[in-house]
């Protein structure tokens, strides 16, 4: 699967990319794609295809590469926020199937900024529903219901 992988191709230099930073466990580059201006994706240098699949080690050298990557969007493009998305499995939005986190700056000037939200924040759920599928995650992550 990794010689068929675009972000395998990218890590490996075979596809180009605009790299903004790297380490020993993690590559960041543009979105070509991008949501917003400075729109970046941070992902493992070792191939794992989504948040399921992803090993632990891997998933926090990620983490801790996004966050240093949202503290340069803030400092060096004057971001107002940042969004950190991850999108897992094709009904998810996945189109590439390699575990990455998207690091998307936010402004208060839209013109440099084109995601919207696809859901409306602040619109209460059914009380039952949420209480009823939360007690099923408890129970299948083995927490002791609250």
């Amino acid at each position: 699967m990794a010689d068929e992988c675009l972000f395998c191709g990218i890590i490996s230099g075979a596809v180009p990319s605009v790299r903004v930073a790297e380490d020993s466990e993690t590559y960041a580059f543009m979105d070509i794609n991008p949501g917003s201006d400075g729109h970046l994706l941070v992902v493992p240098k070792r191939h794992s295809k989504d948040l399921i699949e992803i090993p632990r080690d891997d998933l926090g050298a990620v983490a801790i590469a996004a966050q240093r990557v949202a503290k340069a969007v803030i400092s060096e493009l004057g971001a107002d926020g940042v969004n950190l998305l991850n999108c897992c499995g094709a009904h998810a939005w996945q189109t590439e199937f390699h575990f990455h986190l998207h690091v998307i700056p936010r402004y208060a000037d839209k013109s440099r900024d084109g995601l919207r939200l696809p859901w409306t924040p602040g619109v209460r759920g059914d009380t039952r529903t949420i209480a009823a599928l939360g007690n099923r995650l408890c129970a299948a992550l083995d927490v002791k219901e609250m």
